[in-house]
């Protein structure tokens, strides 16, 4: 890999070069990114994890620009059309497009109109006219006419040289660079309803007349045009203005004063633009345009994701779970601390049944039996009526009450994952066992589920799949590696998610379970098949394993630091065990005693941050949340009320959230706070509980907004003097069509 690639990734992400070397170093290695910015920062300069895959990221880009290289090289040296000087700027091109547009003359291509003018001869015509000089263009003309190779007139020899010199304008690198940028700072999306259709694209109805930059587009609006166009409900153009992008091209390509030939020249520009160049640019500009508005989307997707998987946990209880029903009644599961199924049945406490006397009694007896400290209530259909009800049952003051989000519990229900763990239960007590482990650790249970399902995310079945897949993988493997793992009750689904491990090394390590008991220390996960040292290095770490003889095993203590600390806890005559229980202890510890040349203060002060709190939970403690009671429904919200709520997901232009009546809310990104925002992730997050005041209601389409301010309902103005009455604007109608076409694309459940 050429030095020249790490000072480039080093200067576009601010850090050292040796910083990005080293890095690109472990990464080539087998490390991962949760190894390696949390157990090697004195390799690499004490990089975060977004730095890391930062440049895995970019270093893989530029090595994909290389073998391009390569194979544009070889192509054109086989055409024994390659120069020193060619080679010299399709080695020094940064960009593909670049790469391309030096390559476009050389490329293979299908017979085009240039390539039949030249199979007539016109070549030479075409030539003597790209010069612009003053000649008897007629006369010239005339001695290509050739009835034998089809040239019958003047004008068909003029058009043949004209449509050589397309391709050749066409093919001009630095036209071509000027175009693009010229696309992409003066292109307009131009969104029109297609004739005929406008009662079926009602839910686009913001785009049938819509015209907006392509350099300012939001993402949002982006990904609903393209799927408008997508459905063949609208035609989207995405060109500068034709005169303004003709004038670049003759200026670039006009050389002389008007004469014969010139015209000629001007004629095959125009004629390079409708039929090569803007179809050309506009292809690119669409991808660029894309691939942008991709990266918005799926930034808003992990970081809802994060936030979500990140969840509070209520922790090892024995929980009685309920996914709610109205005709089919309440599924209902008892689950124990580690999430094992104990029980299972099913109520009716609800319409039409109402059979309340004996689903009371039947809730009692399991919350009794099975010593339950908490019931988780799934969401959905039935959800408040059943959480009345349950209420109402006079159980214990210590029985937590809760409403859990149940999206994607009915995917999993359905799942392989599920069908291996309970092969003899049907859909419906698969969902519940869900909604009650989602209660006690969300991650462990949403790991399961393919994280599309969980309903986080915006328009992500429109952007790249295969950029999504891989940041959500990167994101639920942060969190993973973040949270730590206990290895002897972690599901197979989340230890794939550990640092070196993977789908094969996770079932082997449940099947090594299974045949020989928990695992008493780290050392014994060596034991586990096809789990070599490199693995065991990257996983170690964030593996647990509590009560084992060394307390270091349940911590981020890394094995290959034990040694160090062991030294620690001997040199002032202790324990390890002590230096986990005592601060006295630890301070007398002088951290720069134990520097060496494979350990730095950054691992030092991360030891002893472990020891201070080992294996803690890094998430935030459980809080029980309840919604108001009395309000169940649609029916019931009323303009100015103000209620309890849970934020559910979190898009540019607002926040949706659930306030208990089956339908999320959407709150403004101009109604989230008092002050003016621009971005809804800085001010709330997936899972927040808030109070809103409703602001209306319409029950026809299923719409609910609400307000986050102190003050919602008064006068407009509410900026400071020194904000852009315009950008307010631009913010407030940006919101107001997203939300629209979101909410008339089924965005709430």
């Amino acid at each position: 890999m050429s030095s020249n690639h790490f000072n480039k990734i080093a200067e576009e992400l601010g850090i050292k070069v040796k910083q990005v070397n080293d890095t690109v170093d472990l990464l080539d290695d087998g490390a991962t990114v949760p190894f390696i910015s949390r157990y090697r920062k004195e390799v690499t300069g004490s990089l975060d994890e977004v730095q890391v895959a930062n440049i895995r990221d970019r270093i893989q880009q530029l090595r994909d620009l290389e073998k391009r290289k390569e194979v544009i090289l070889k192509s054109i040296q086989e055409q024994g059309k390659l120069t020193p000087e060619l080679e010299k700027k399709i080695l020094a091109a940064e960009t593909m497009s670049l790469l391309e547009d030096l390559y476009l003359p050389y490329k293979p291509k299908r017979r085009t109109k240039a390539t039949l003018a030249r199979e007539k001869g016109l070549e030479p015509l075409a030539s003597k006219i790209f010069e612009q000089i003053s000649f008897d263009l007629e006369s010239e003309a005339a001695l290509y006419i050739d009835t034998e190779k089809e040239v019958n007139s003047i004008e068909e020899a003029l058009q043949g040289a004209r449509d050589i010199i397309a391709e050749w304008v066409n093919e001009n690198v630095e036209l071509r660079k000027k175009m693009r940028d010229l696309f992409i700072k003066e292109g307009q999306f131009v969104a029109k309803v297609i004739p005929g259709k406008e009662e079926e694209a009602i839910k686009y109805k913001d785009y049938f007349e819509w015209t907006e930059p392509v350099k300012s587009a939001p993402s949002h609006r982006v990904l609903a045009m393209r799927r408008g166009e997508k459905e063949l409900f609208l035609m989207l153009d995405t060109c500068p203005d034709e005169i303004s992008a003709v004038a670049l091209m003759e200026k670039e390509i006009i050389q002389n004063a008007a004469n014969s030939s010139v015209e000629q020249v001007k004629l095959a520009v125009k004629d390079c633009y409708k039929r090569l160049l803007k179809p050309s640019m506009e292809t690119e500009v669409r991808l660029f345009s894309k691939k942008k508005a991709d990266e918005e989307a799926i930034k808003v997707f992990t970081d809802n994701l994060r936030q979500l998987l990140l969840s509070a946990p209520l922790g090892e209880k024995s929980v009685l779970a309920l996914d709610p029903g109205f005709r089919t009644g309440c599924k209902t599961v008892c689950l124990g601390p580690q999430g094992q199924l104990l029980s299972y049945d099913a109520i009716y406490p609800n319409e039409p049944q109402k059979r309340i006397s004996e689903a009371g009694a039947t809730i009692r007896h399991l919350v009794e039996k099975h010593h339950v400290e908490a019931i988780a209530i799934g969401n959905g259909t039935a959800s408040r009526e059943t959480e009345a009800f349950v209420k109402s049952l006079g159980l214990p003051k210590n029985v937590i009450v809760t409403m859990v989000n149940e999206s994607g519990a009915s995917i999993y229900s359905a799942s392989d994952v599920a069908r291996e763990e309970f092969p003899d239960h049907d859909l419906t007590v698969r969902g519940a066992v869900s909604i009650g482990r989602r209660l006690m650790d969300p991650l462990a249970e949403l790991v399961k589920i393919d994280p599309k399902s969980i309903g986080v995310g915006q328009y992500q079945h429109d952007v790249d799949q295969g950029a999504l897949k891989n940041s959500l993988d990167d994101t639920v493997m942060s969190c993973v590696n973040g949270v730590g793992v206990e290895v002897n009750t972690a599901s197979k689904q989340l230890l794939t998610y550990v640092s070196g491990l993977g789908p094969v090394l996770a079932q082997n390590i449940v099947s090594y379970r299974e045949e020989n008991g928990p695992f008493k220390n780290r050392k014994d996960i060596r034991k586990v098949p096809r789990l070599g040292d490199k693995a065991f290095e990257q996983a170690a770490g964030f593996l647990r394993i509590r009560n084992a003889k060394n307390p270091l095993d349940a911590s981020a203590v890394h094995p290959e630091r034990y040694e160090l600390v062991e030294k620690m806890a001997k040199d002032i005559g202790a324990k390890v065990a002590d230096l986990m229980t005592s601060d006295e202890l630890r301070s007398k510890i002088i951290l720069k005693n134990y520097v060496s040349e494979t350990v730095g203060l950054p691992t030092l002060q991360d030891i002893m941050s472990e020891l201070s709190k080992p294996g803690r939970d890094p998430r935030e403690g459980f809080e029980i949340f309840n919604f108001q009671e009395g309000v169940n429904e649609m029916k019931d919200l009323k303009v100015g009320m103000k209620l309890p709520g849970i934020i559910t997901n979190i898009t540019k232009f607002g926040a949706f959230v659930d306030i208990g009546v089956h339908q999320d809310g959407l709150v403004h990104l101009s109604h989230l706070a008092d002050k003016f925002v621009t971005d809804s992730a800085t001010v709330v997050s997936v899972n927040q509980k808030v109070q809103v005041t409703v602001m209306e209601v319409d029950i026809a389409r299923k719409r609910i907004a609400l307000s986050m301010k102190s003050d919602p309902f008064a006068a407009k103005g509410t900026f400071t003097p020194k904000e852009k009455p315009e950008e307010k604007k631009k913010v407030e109608v940006e919101g107001d069509l997203a939300a629209k076409l979101a909410m008339l694309k089924g965005r709430f459940r």
